[in-house]
């Protein structure tokens, strides 16, 4: 069952978005402790029933994907008002909101110290999702817009995150690894690192046998949406036992985001490639 949309009542740390609606999906921000909790429970319906990610004591309890970090970060959401659902769900958390909490959750896997230093407002992705009755272009291109008017509006010059292949079997994405590490690698000044403890190697295959339509084949949607938006991934990736997941970083910078962006996915009836 899809979280209901519920009434706002309080403010976190982004000016509100401009109005963005596609039929009767809208997408913004959550304005409501309500709101956030009905998106814990999309989060939970999607990572664990769904992906089969491993839920500690509290989230088995609540069958809400609670986390601390939450209550410092913005929480984007794609509304359906052809049934007051909430459908869609990202999580974004600002410079200062990090500072106050003491981290980024793509910290937990990854050495973001060289994005942390890079100058101006840096903003972390993550905890995307959508419904899997949802999963069309149209809810896509709502998200993208999101993401868009939020970096706008907070004159954000560096994204980063965890994107996510499904399971933690390696071999599986060979192929999609391999042509990350070849063709995306991020430069040596913004190149986070798989922490030790998870660390996998990228390039499992030398460029010469990578295959670029098997590798995009195995690409998960979100990634290729980076990518399309002139993004590198890190060194190593990281395999995440507890969300039955292999994680890459993903960085992307302001110039890149501006310039892809206003190409694909400024107007609503913008063609969004299927990702």
């Amino acid at each position: 069952m899809m979280p209901e949309l519920l009434t706002p009542s309080f403010d976190r740390f982004s000016k509100p978005l401009p109005l963005l609606k596609a039929g009767s999906l809208e997408v913004r921000l959550a304005q409501s402790e309500e709101e956030v909790k009905a998106a814990q429970l999309l989060r939970y319906e999607v990572f664990y029933e769904e992906c089969g990610a491993q839920p500690d004591e509290t989230v088995a309890l609540l069958k809400q994907d609670v986390a601390p970090i939450d209550d410092f970060c913005d929480v984007l959401l794609v509304i359906d008002h052809a049934c007051n659902k909430i459908v869609g769900t990202y999580r974004f958390m600002l410079r200062e909101a990090a500072r106050r909490y003491g981290g980024y959750y793509t910290a937990t896997e990854f050495d973001v110290s060289k994005l942390v230093s890079s100058p101006g407002q840096i903003m972390e992705l993550g905890r995307s999702c959508v419904h899997k009755n949802y999963r069309t272009k149209p809810t896509m291109q709502l998200l993208w817009r999101g993401i868009g008017a939020y970096i706008r509006l907070n004159q954000v010059n560096l994204c980063f995150g965890c994107g996510s292949f499904s399971g933690t079997d390696v071999s599986m994405y060979k192929q999609a690894l391999s042509y990350l590490y070849h063709n995306h690698l991020a430069p040596p000044d913004l190149r986070a690192k798989a922490l030790p403890i998870h660390y996998q190697k990228m390039d499992l295959l030398p460029a010469s046998q990578v295959n670029s339509k098997e590798a995009l084949r195995q690409l998960p949607p979100l990634i290729k949406g980076y990518l399309r938006m002139g993004g590198f991934v890190g060194d190593g990736a990281f395999i995440d036992t507890q969300f039955n997941s292999i994680d890459v970083c993903i960085i992307v910078k302001k110039e890149m985001m501006t310039e892809r962006y206003s190409q694909r996915y400024t107007h609503s009836s913008t063609h969004l490639e299927a990702i």
